[in-house]
C-alpha cells in the first residue's frame, strides 16, 4: 500500500471513529445526529448569517437551516458554555432544534462562511412597518384610486419608504400578488385582488423602478448583479398583529427585470371548513371522509384555486393532541401550530417521494403531500392510504373525475388505486357580488321552467328548498368594492366519491367519459352546478360562473335556452 493510500485509509478510519463517537453522544443526549459532509450542509447561507463565524467556531456550532421561525443548529457539544450562550440567544427569536455533528463536519460547514457577506444591520430579510404608519397607510388607501394617487404623488426619496407604501397599500386592499412590470415607455405596478389584476401605477420612473427591484432583491436574499437569470426568494413583513410572508420571483424580460411578490397572509387561513363555500350535503360527505382513519383525499384544480386553504382547513379540523400530522410541501406557505411541516429541497435530495418515505417512518396518523407529480410519489401515497394513514394531496386536473386517468398515466395500478382513493375534490374560486351594490335583474332572465328543470336534474341528496324561488343578481360597482362589482371570493366544489361501483369500474381502467357517466348515477354534483346554485342564492352571478366553468349547461341531458 503506497503512502497516499495509507493516509486515505487512516483518514477514513478517523472519520468513522469520529462519527461513531458523535452518534453515541447524540444518543446519550436524545438528539439527532447530522452528517454535515455527506448531506452537503449547510443548505442555507441565510441561516449562517445569524451567527458570526468567530462566534460559531468558539461555540463549536453552526446554524444550517432556517424555515420561517424554525432553525436547525448543528453542535459538537450543546453543554459547552459558549454553545449554551449562543443557543439561548437564538431562542429569543427562533424555535431552535439542536442536532449533533462532528468537529470535521463543523469545519466543513464553517468553510461556507466565505460566501456569507457582511450586510448592513437594517437589511434582515424583513420589512418592519411602524404600527402608526401602517395604520395611516390603511386609512389613506381604501380604494384602488387612493392607491394610484398615493403612488403617483409620493415624493419621499427613500426607496425603503416607496416599498413600504407598495406593500402597505397592497395589504390594505387585500391583494394576493404585486406585479412590477417594465415596459418600453412605462413601468407598471399591478396588484391582484380576488383573482383579477388591477393597474395602480403606470408613471413610475425607470430610475425608481430599478431601485425598487434592487431593494426587493436585497430583502429576498437574491444576487443583485445577476439580471439575466430567474431568481426566487422570500422575506417577511412584520405587522403589529401578524407576519406576512412574501415570496418573490424575479425574471429577466425585454425591458428589465419583472418582479412578482406573492403575499402569504396567515389571516387568509383563519377560515373554518364550514365557511369555505360547501353546500350542506357536500359538507356532510367531507366530514365523513375526513373522519376516517385511512384513505387518500385529493384536491384538484389550477394554481390559485384555493386548494391549499381547503387542505389546511382539513388539517386544522383534524389537529388534536392525540393525532400526529406531518406535511411535505413545496414550499411551506403557512405555519400551522401542532403540525410538523417539512419543505422539499431537491438540491439536498429531499423530494416529495423521499420526504414521504421519511415521513412514514415517523408514525404519522395524517399526511399532507403538497402535490403528486410522479409515479414514485403516487405509489407511496396510495400504499400509505392502504396501510392505516389518512393522506391529503393535490393533483393538477381540470375536474375531479380526471384524477383517475391522470394517476393511471403516472403509473398507479388500478387494483391499488380503487381501494386506496376515497374522494376527489375539484375546486375553483368565484368572486362574490358586492352586497352593497349588487342589483337584482328581471325575473324573466332565467325562465321558470329552466330553473325547475335544472333543480329536477340534480341528485336527490341536494336540498332544493333554498333554491325554489331565486333572485338573480348582477354586478354594478361602488366605492365599497373599488367599482369592481365584486368583493371577496368563495369556492365552488365538485365531489367525486369513490363508491363501490366506481371502485369496481376503476379496476378496468375506464375512460374519463365513462367515469363521468357513472359518477352522475352515483350522485355527483358538478362544479358548474354548484356555481349555478350559488347564483340562485345571490352569492355570485352568471358571468362569473361562466368565466370559470364555461357556458352553463342548464340540465345534464340538454342545453336549455334561457
Amino acid at each position: 500500500m503506497v503512502q497516499s493510500e495509507l493516509d486515505e485509509f487512516l483518514q477514513e478510519q478517523r472519520k468513522a471513529a469520529e462519527e461513531r463517537a458523535a452518534r453515541k453522544r447524540a444518543e446519550k443526549l436524545s438528539l439527532d445526529y447530522l452528517d454535515l459532509i455527506s448531506v452537503s450542509a449547510p443548505t442555507e447561507i441565510k441561516a449562517m448569517e445569524l451567527i458570526k463565524e468567530e462566534d460559531a467556531r468558539r461555540g463549536k456550532l453552526v446554524p444550517v437551516q432556517l424555515i420561517r421561525k424554525k432553525l436547525i443548529v448543528a453542535v459538537f457539544n450543546p453543554s459547552l458554555p459558549e454553545a449554551v450562550k449562543l443557543i439561548k440567544q437564538l431562542e429569543k427569536n427562533y424555535t431552535v432544534t439542536v442536532v449533533i455533528a462532528t468537529e470535521s463536519g463543523l469545519r466543513h460547514a464553517w468553510s461556507y462562511y466565505q460566501y456569507v457577506k457582511e450586510t448592513p444591520k437594517h437589511v434582515s430579510g424583513a420589512v418592519t412597518i411602524d404600527p402608526e404608519r401602517i395604520q395611516q397607510i390603511q386609512q389613506d388607501i381604501q380604494t384602488l384610486k387612493n392607491f394610484t394617487s398615493a403612488l403617483e404623488t409620493f415624493k419621499n426619496p427613500q426607496i425603503s419608504r416607496v416599498l413600504e407604501l407598495v406593500l402597505g397599500g397592497a395589504v390594505a386592499l387585500g391583494a394576493s400578488d404585486i406585479h412590477l412590470e417594465p415596459g418600453k415607455e412605462a413601468n407598471f405596478v399591478r396588484i391582484r385582488i380576488d383573482g383579477m389584476l388591477h393597474i395602480v401605477s403606470v408613471n413610475m420612473s425607470e430610475k425608481l423602478y430599478h431601485a425598487l427591484v434592487s431593494r426587493i432583491k436585497l430583502l429576498s436574499n437574491l444576487k443583485l448583479n445577476i439580471k439575466d437569470e430567474a431568481q426566487d426568494g422570500r422575506f417577511t413583513i412584520n405587522l403589529p398583529k401578524r407576519d406576512i410572508e412574501i415570496r418573490s420571483s424575479v425574471i429577466p424580460s425585454e425591458y428589465g427585470e419583472t418582479v412578482v411578490m406573492r403575499l402569504l397572509d396567515p389571516g387568509a387561513l383563519d377560515v373554518s371548513l364550514e365557511k369555505l363555500g360547501w353546500r350542506k350535503d357536500d359538507l356532510e360527505i367531507i366530514k365523513q371522509e375526513t373522519s376516517k382513519p385511512n384513505g387518500l383525499i385529493l384536491n384538484t384544480g389550477p394554481t390559485g384555486s384555493g386548494k391549499t386553504t381547503t387542505l389546511y382547513a382539513f388539517l386544522k379540523q383534524a389537529n388534536k393532541p392525540e393525532i400526529k400530522i406531518i406535511t411535505v410541501e413545496d414550499p411551506v406557505e403557512y405555519h400551522l401550530d401542532g403540525v410538523s411541516q417539512t419543505q422539499v429541497d431537491p438540491d439536498a435530495g429531499y423530494t416529495f417521494a423521499s420526504g414521504l418515505r421519511s415521513i412514514l417512518r415517523q408514525d404519522p396518523d395524517i399526511i399532507l403531500i403538497g402535490e403528486i407529480r410522479d409515479k414514485e410519489t403516487a405509489g407511496i401515497a396510495l400504499n400509505a392510504s392502504l396501510t392505516g394513514h389518512l393522506v391529503f394531496s393535490t393533483l393538477h386536473t381540470n375536474d375531479a373525475v380526471g384524477a383517475v386517468p391522470r394517476l393511471i398515466d403516472l403509473g398507479a395500478k388500478p387494483n391499488i388505486l380503487g381501494p386506496a382513493l376515497s374522494v376527489v375534490i375539484a375546486q375553483r374560486l368565484v368572486r362574490k357580488l358586492c352586497p352593497a351594490c349588487k342589483e337584482a335583474v328581471g325575473a324573466d332572465t332565467i325562465k321558470r321552467e329552466v330553473i325547475d328543470a335544472f333543480l329536477n336534474s340534480l341528485p336527490k341528496r341536494v336540498d332544493r328548498a333554498p333554491y325554489k324561488n331565486p333572485t338573480i343578481y348582477k354586478s354594478v360597482g361602488c366605492t365599497e368594492c373599488n367599482n369592481i362589482g365584486y368583493k371577496g371570493r368563495t369556492s365552488i366544489f365538485e365531489l367525486f366519491v369513490i363508491s363501490e361501483p366506481i371502485e369496481q369500474a376503476i379496476y378496468k381502467s375506464p375512460t374519463e367519459l365513462e367515469l363521468k357517466e357513472l359518477a352522475r348515477t352515483q350522485g355527483m354534483v358538478t362544479m358548474q352546478e354548484d356555481g349555478v346554485l350559488k347564483i340562485f342564492q345571490g352569492i355570485t352571478d352568471i358571468a362569473e360562473v361562466e368565466r370559470l366553468t364555461g357556458s352553463i349547461v342548464w340540465t345534464q341531458t340538454k342545453n336549455t335556452s334561457i
